[in-house]
């Protein structure tokens, strides 16, 4: 229900494009960014994050592709 909710408010904020690179924020961060981005700056924050710690790298994935 949650999850449907999730869908929603990204669906009607920034469409399905976003919705797909929001999914891959969470499950492997770096790709996310790297949709958007490139090898960016971003990019490489994003893996330095996530391989200090699996939870930083969603954050600031989330942060960048949302915010």
């Amino acid at each position: 229900s949650s999850f449907i909710f999730f869908y929603y408010i990204i669906e009607k904020r920034m469409g399905s494009e976003t919705f797909l690179e929001v999914i891959l924020a969470i499950l492997l961060p770096p790709v996310g960014v790297f949709l958007r981005y490139g090898c960016g700056v971003e990019f490489w924050i994003c893996v330095l994050l996530t391989i200090l710690g699996y939870i930083p790298g969603i954050i600031y994935a989330l942060y960048v592709l949302v915010g």
